[in-house]
């Protein structure tokens, strides 16, 4: 082996692979089996980048040769870059040495798409074939699957990977016909549905069949690149909707564009990367999955972009303070969760410790409820009430006053790109 040139092959693969961020490991229960390696439990240990990425991973592609010429990536044909391609025995030595060493828990497998959807699929299928065949790898393996793959590829995927992955890229399909008009929009949602579809039947077989072998047991994600062509937050959150709704997916993660061309479709090299509204993507996205809200709550025609200053649930709020104050000692679990500050570890301690008692004050901050940003919109045990006549405006800017968050010095509309 030419280990100089594996390690200038790894260098040039894992820096292509970084723009990936959907390689969260979690929901997977595959199991250590005859003395083999590794053991996925309920998700493994993760690092991450200060941008948030996680780094726990080996994450790689197989190859950054593409026979498309995408605009937004860096990987596209045109583009002048330093090319490699691992065999399919580098990526399994690599991943099994790296075990070995401590260095990671398991495999995130990509590549540009080379040949064709099918012989680029097959290549990443084989690397996870052998990990699970012939190393007796029990540890977590993550492949992204090609758009186009045909249904009985996605279904040998989805028995040796744990999770199962198909980049969605632009939130809509006019955004991917002007950076990507090579590409088609059903060719991704194609091993979307397939995988979907398996998993629904294992399930079932999985009651009757309890030896049924395990399909994509952590499930399927996607990802969109956000900033590179000007969709509003609105359709970029009714477009995750959509695959939450119709794909089953466990996740929908949101990459804010890093500039790396000179494409007049594109924002302008050295454009700020839009970190601050991918945060706010997130926590919309928690909001609508864990929280109880719709899309058209938090952004509608009047409102069709995240504030930047503030979170999407203090933003709600504040456009609705008819329903405030709320009665911690009296108010359901569904309008304890729209409550700035409130998180739904909170929400439950409230509903469970007021059985005993009236809480107040103290009771909430005990229980770590954020009271710089609740206290405007709740009353309890107690005869004060925070917000007194305060309009909107005036709680937004007492609020801002008193926080500290990471982003506080950075609130640039990054929206205006596309005004």
């Amino acid at each position: 082996m030419d280990f100089n040139r594996i390690k200038e092959k790894l260098n040039i693969l894992a820096d292509a692979a970084k723009y990936d961020v959907s390689c969260s490991s979690s929901g997977s229960n595959r199991k250590n089996k005859d003395s083999g390696l590794g053991d996925t439990g309920n998700g493994i240990c993760h690092t991450y980048t200060e941008d948030g990425r996680c780094v726990s991973l080996l994450k790689i592609l197989l190859t950054n040769h593409c026979i498309f010429d995408s605009a937004y990536c860096v990987t596209r044909k045109s583009n002048d870059i330093k090319r490699a391609a691992f065999k399919i025995q580098e990526v399994v030595d690599l991943t099994i040495n790296f075990y070995r060493r401590n260095y990671i828990e398991g495999l995130f497998l990509s590549s540009g798409i080379f040949k064709s959807a099918d012989y680029t699929m097959e290549r990443l299928i084989a690397v996870a074939k052998k990990l699970r065949e012939e190393e007796n790898f029990n540890g977590y393996i993550h492949l992204k699957s090609i758009p186009g793959a045909s249904d009985e590829l996605m279904y040998e995927a989805g028995l040796y990977a744990d999770r199962l992955s198909v980049n969605i890229e632009i939130p809509t399909i006019s955004g991917l016909k002007l950076l990507a008009p090579d590409k088609k929009h059903e060719d991704f949602i194609k091993p979307m549905l397939k995988v979907k579809n398996e998993i629904i039947r294992y399930n079932e077989e999985r009651k009757i069949i309890r030896s049924t072998a395990k399909y994509a047991p952590a499930g399927q994600s996607t990802q969109m690149i956000i900033g590179a062509t000007g969709e509003s937050d609105k359709d970029i959150m009714y477009s995750a909707t959509h695959f939450y709704k119709n794909y089953n997916m466990k996740r929908v993660y949101y990459s804010g564009y890093v500039p790396i061309s000179t494409d007049s479709r594109l924002p302008s090299l050295g454009s700020e990367v839009p970190m601050l509204r991918e945060n706010r993507l997130y926590q919309t996205d928690w909001l609508l999955r864990f929280y109880g809200f719709s899309v058209n709550e938090i952004l509608d025609a009047d409102n069709p972009n995240l504030e930047m200053d503030i979170d999407p649930k203090l933003m709600w709020a504040l456009r609705n303070l008819n329903y405030f104050p709320i009665d911690i000692n009296k108010a359901d679990s569904r309008m304890l969760a729209r409550i700035p500050g409130i998180g739904m570890g909170s929400v439950h301690k409230i509903i469970n410790s007021r059985k005993y008692r009236n809480l107040s004050w103290d009771h909430l901050k005990k229980m770590g409820v954020a009271l710089n940003r609740a206290k405007y919109f709740i009353i309890c045990n107690s005869n004060e009430w925070e917000r007194r006549d305060l309009d909107a405006a005036k709680i937004k800017g007492m609020i801002l006053q008193s926080q500290n968050g990471k982003f506080k010095n950075n609130y640039i509309n990054q929206l205006s790109l596309f005004n």
